[in-house]
């Protein structure tokens, strides 16, 4: 018997992948920003990174791999219009290649329980759809969520008016991740009624019967009696009862049976009072009344930064609905394309920790303002009133430090002069599989990070001989090890069995792509395509072409 071959979507450039450097983060303080007092329950540890956002979450994999509880990412559609801060158009199969890439080192980000959303337009919606498929495994995706962004149809749409934008909805782990409720708001409680004047109040129904048959659940098939009609009512043998027999005696004692307005249903609901209900599950579609629109989110966007709004915003309801849904207070929030910020104020103000990545300027003039406003109790807008945000905690801001190679005047790598020695260390860790944490025992100068109780790196520009190697091999002592990355040494180091010398930069020189800064999704420095010759073709060749092209082909029939 033939397997049926794996499905999978192809692109132009799909095999190539780049190979990113684990750069270091390098704090600013002067641009970091935390309350004036510190209050029980506040958060200061989030973090702002300015840098491209790739390379971002790629330093972040060795240290926050399957913490991150919600990824919320808002990338630019590919819609081929320009934005005033997106360059919002990039040719597809490179849009594909670049997505893919952040997406990887996402799911090694998200905690087994965690979550990704993503929003995103038709455009592209279904191409992402499948990519996602591929990148976290079809079985993990949880749903297609329908956001209603506008308040009035765009009566100059030629086709349909795109009032709705997808959110793209995918867990880690399908088996282990369940959504938060919401809790109950006026639309929900508009559902409930009370037509029999139930002294218990207001009260919705629900079917009475589950999606199992009869071989399945037999104890779950009998027959029930309808005081008002004196019969007995049997389940269908294709969808049996939803209790069993002495569960179902207690619904009869507690009244809980609701026979249809004249008491004569063949089958019975169940009643659920408003009383006892606090919460539902959340639905596919989103409506902006619930959420928010688009008009809303300029609104906010124009009453933080004055003049100056953001282009493309999210209204804060919209977050604040993703990460309740996806998250709990004290849980880490990520968001690799932080736009304007919407993702970490309202994740601020809810409580949660959160990792914002912005490789524009805008990161300064929008988002950092805008934090300072939330964490000064000055941001009256958005969710503030909802959550009971009176302002508090803070973040620290962080650049993505310069590749540690560069290039000298003859040509070869050599270690970036940006580089001090603690910087070095650091990015030494991360290249080895090392948490850098540095000993504060002036006996213990080779102890620069470790990757286990007893197993340690050090690393010096020094060039060693053999009696400095000795003497650090008598220091880490025969039960533990030592990796010593150093500039260049004359030993015989099978000497000693407790360490594994190697040269810097010789060790890491193939590892990765020195030097690069940027994986954003720009396409101004593409260069122009070059104009193909038109070839006749045969007469019979061309009734061929009419036929139904690849699914992923990006032809125009």
């Amino acid at each position: 018997m033939s397997r049926k071959p794996k499905l999978e979507l192809t692109w132009i450039g799909k095999d190539e992948r780049p190979r990113l450097e684990p750069r270091i983060l390098i704090e600013d303080p002067s641009k970091s920003h935390h309350a004036s007092a510190k209050r029980e329950g506040d958060i200061f540890s989030n973090m702002l990174i300015h840098g491209d956002n790739l390379l971002a979450l790629k330093a972040l994999e060795a240290d926050y791999a399957g913490k991150v509880k919600c990824v919320f990412i808002d990338p630019p559609y590919n819609t081929g219009s320009a934005f005033e801060h997106y360059d919002d158009g990039i040719e597809h199969s490179l849009w594909l290649s670049l997505m893919r890439d952040r997406l990887e080192i996402i799911r090694k980000l998200l905690a087994e329980d965690g979550s990704l959303w993503i929003t995103i337009d038709d455009n592209e919606a279904h191409y992402l759809k499948v990519l996602c498929d591929e990148v976290f495994g079809r079985k993990n995706f949880v749903g297609a969520l329908s956001w209603q962004k506008r308040t009035s149809p765009a009566n100059d749409a030629i086709f349909f008016s795109k009032d709705h934008d997808n959110i793209l909805v995918y867990a880690r782990n399908v088996e282990i991740w369940r959504p938060n409720r919401i809790e109950f708001g006026a639309s929900q409680e508009g559902n409930y009624r009370n037509p029999d004047n139930d002294p218990r109040g207001p009260w919705n129904s629900a079917a009475y019967t589950c999606a199992k048959n009869s071989e399945e659940r037999p104890n779950l098939y009998y027959a029930i009696f309808n005081p008002n009609t004196n019969e007995e009512i049997w389940p269908k043998k294709t969808r049996v009862w939803a209790y069993g027999p002495e569960k179902h005696a207690e619904n009869v004692k507690n009244r809980l049976i609701y026979w249809g307005a004249d008491g004569k249903s063949s089958s019975p609901r169940i009643k659920k009072f408003l009383s006892n209900a606090k919460s539902v599950v959340p639905r596919s579609i989103w409506l902006n009344s619930e959420v928010g629109h688009n008009q809303e989110a300029r609104g906010e966007s124009l009453e933080l930064f004055g003049a100056s709004p953001f282009s493309s915003p999210k209204p804060e309801r919209l977050l604040q609905r993703i990460i309740h849904i996806a998250s709990k207070p004290g849980d880490l929030v990520l968001d690799s394309f932080a736009g304007s910020g919407t993702t970490g104020a309202v994740a601020h103000k809810m409580g949660r920790r959160w990792i914002m990545v912005e490789l524009g300027e805008h990161a300064h003039t929008h988002i950092v303002p805008r934090l300072k406003k939330v964490i000064d109790g000055e941001d009256k807008g958005g969710v503030t009133e909802a959550t009971g945000w009176q302002g508090g905690g803070g973040y620290r801001y962080f650049n993505l430090a310069p590749s540690l190679l560069e290039a000298d005047k003859w040509g070869r790598w050599v270690i970036s002069k940006d580089y001090n020695a603690p910087m070095l260390a650091e990015a030494l860790c991360k290249h080895m599989g090392f948490t850098y944490a540095p000993s504060q025992d002036v006996a213990e100068y080779w102890r620069h990070g470790h990757s286990s109780e007893t197993d340690f790196i050090y690393v010096t520009t020094l060039a060693l001989t053999q009696d400095q190697l000795r003497a650090i091999s008598e220091d880490v002592g025969p039960d533990r090890t030592l990796l010593v990355c150093c500039k260049a040494f004359n030993a015989r180091v099978e000497d000693f069995e407790n360490l594994t010398v190697t040269k810097i930069p010789h060790a890491i020189l193939s590892r990765c792509e020195w030097g690069k800064d940027d994986y954003s999704l720009k396409i101004a420095n593409l260069p122009e395509r070059e104009p193909e010759e038109a070839t006749p073709e045969p007469a019979k060749s061309r009734k061929a072409k009419t036929a139904t092209p690849s699914l992923f082909d990006d032809q125009e029939g």
